[in-house]
């Protein structure tokens, strides 16, 4: 029997790729023919607990609550109730419900010449064990479903002899697997099917897929981390074995704020739009499109040899600045904030890695969706309050809890972050001093985790977590006085969380802690729902801890 060697699967798989990118680009070229892309999956693809009048919400996103008539639309939406376009519409929301190809198909038409069409079958509570099986669906049966609608969507196109081609099959779908007998362990393999299925019935052999990963920011990312690290697994399996498939991140995203502690299932409004900018980003980075938003550091703003004071701000989704938009600065007359400050450098990991900095670059708002955190008023207070040669390191995963954040982490070990943190501190340390500054790191500036204090069991270890966290941060860099400064918004108030007295836990911590500032942010401004602060909020945020750190000097 022959055999092949790693060397030569490697390489195989490696000239695999080469090919599909080189042909990617050819084809991207092309700017006649319609593109063709496929939606599916269930809840989190059909956009549940969403509201097209929520759009009005959130500024970058203006507008797509109007119908795209640029876009060919064809859908068969729901389970029971099924929502049907029979045939192809102009690309609008369905039902007052927003779905992720609404932003997605603006966003790729942003960078892109060519027409583009969207079929999307979807829904709620749908297995890929059983309602999407190819060869023995059950319940729902969504696979020959979703073929028959495709099938046809596209036999119309080649009746009306419009020339097209499948360009990508975009897939969220997982959840509900975590609850079947057999399916979690076995979603790698079956996904893997699934997708061979696809290009098998399509007879499109280098179709691509974009695997959209479960939200961790969700109640389940909490209570059910091991099952949706499970799912996680088998969804990074086939991706890394698949040339033409790519696991694309999704738990920064915003989400839906429900229930009474807060926590919900669904992205909501806000999760669906940036979902779709997500895929949207993967599709064009395929093309050799990907959108590049330069943020030069023109001139260095620190003279030759002279100290550098770091601070480093990190944490969770409100140091991260889910909802602060910077298009609604104008209203808060806080424009100047959307300029960038040219005299501190900044670097930054966004979303556990999602987005990170070109080396330094001028502080200002540097989210992936016209985003930015408390660092940039922060910035801004210290250099109107006298201080110099200030340089901001940031580093946040508004997905994450505080477990991801403590030296053993938990079971679900692709979301640890501690090591990858302590990393990039004394990384952000050593480009300073390479560059010939000596470095005064004056302290972490640390939000503590939201999503944390709306489920018990994880209220209930904050303060141990985030003490062992401080600990170690100071063997780990070799600081034993190192200052922490955490700031703490008000904790979830609810029956269900409020016996557990986290602010008096932190207090403690404290005072037995000289080196540790807790910074009460328990008013801050646009606050309209649980866990999360809005633009005004951030901004005071940063100005407080600003403030903070100068009375502890």
């Amino acid at each position: 029997m022959n055999t092949i060697s790693p060397a030569c699967a490697r390489l195989v798989a490696w000239l695999a790729v080469w090919f599909c990118a080189g042909a990617g680009l050819l084809l991207a070229q092309d700017d006649k023919t319609l593109r063709v892309f496929v939606f599916a999956g269930q809840s989190n693809m059909v956009g549940s607990d969403s509201n097209v009048k929520d759009i009005a919400r959130f500024a970058p996103f203006a507008g797509l609550d109007q119908p795209q008539p640029a876009v060919k639309f064809c859908y068969n939406i729901g389970r029971e109730d099924k929502l049907q376009s029979n045939g192809w519409v102009a690309l609008q929301p369905v039902d007052n419900v927003v779905g992720p190809e609404l932003s997605f198909a603006r966003e790729v038409l942003r960078y892109t010449k060519a027409p583009i069409a969207i079929i999307k079958c979807a829904a709620g509570g749908t297995h890929l064990a059983g309602d999407w099986n190819p060869a023995e669906p059950r319940g729902f049966t969504m696979y020959p479903l979703a073929l028959k609608l495709v099938r046809e969507a596209l036999a119309d196109l080649d009746r009306r002899k419009i020339r097209y081609r499948l360009e990508g099959f975009v897939w969220h779908q997982g959840e509900n697997d975590m609850f079947e007998d057999g399916a979690m362990p076995a979603y790698g393999k079956n996904l893997a099917n699934f997708l061979a299925c696809w290009r098998r019935d399509l007879g499109a052999p280098q179709l691509r897929f974009y695997i959209g990963e479960l939200c961790t920011k969700t109640i389940w990312g909490m209570d059910l981390r091991s099952s949706m690290y499970a799912i996680s697994v088998g969804q990074r399996e086939v991706t890394e074995a698949d040339a033409l498939a790519e696991y694309v991140p999704t738990s920064h995203v915003g989400v839906e704020i429900g229930g009474g502690a807060g926590l919900h299932y669904h992205y909501g409004t806000l999760g669906q739009l940036e979902q779709g900018v997500n895929y949207a980003h993967a599709y064009l980075r395929t093309i050799g499109k990907e959108p590049q938003a330069a943020r030069q550091l023109a001139n260095w703003p620190y003279a030759k040899g002279s100290k550098v004071k770091l601070f480093v701000l990190a944490g969770h989704r409100n140091m991260e600045g889910e909802r602060a938009f910077v298009q609604d600065l104008a209203g808060l007359r806080l424009g100047a904030l959307r300029k960038d400050e040219t005299k501190i450098a900044f670097r930054y990991s966004l979303g556990g890695g999602y987005k990170v900095s070109d080396g330094w670059e001028p502080l200002g708002p540097a989210g992936y969706y016209d985003t930015f955190g408390p660092e940039v008023s922060f910035g801004a207070r210290l250099l109107r309050k006298g201080e110099q040669n200030v340089a901001i390191a940031k580093f946040t995963h508004s997905g994450s809890q505080i477990i991801d954040w403590t030296p053993e982490g938990s079971e679900a070990v692709s979301r640890n972050l501690y090591t990858k943190f302590v990393a990039f501190v004394q990384d952000s340390k050593k480009q300073l001093e390479d560059k010939g500054h000596e470095v005064e790191l004056v302290g972490i500036f640390y939000h503590l985790g939201e999503n944390d204090m709306s489920f018990g069991p994880y209220r209930q270890k904050a303060t141990a977590r985030l003490g062992a966290i401080i600990a170690q941060s100071r063997k780990d860099l070799v600081m034993p006085e190192l200052p922490w400064f955490v700031s703490q918004q008000a904790p979830t108030d609810d029956e269900s969380v409020n016996g557990i007295d986290v602010s008096g836990d932190l207090a403690k911590l404290a005072a037995a802690d000289a080196k540790l500032t807790l910074i009460k942010a328990l008013d801050l401004p646009g606050q309209e729902q649980k866990l999360v602060i809005t633009t005004a909020g951030i901004v005071a945020l940063g100005e407080l801890l600003a403030d903070a750190y100068r009375k502890a000097r």
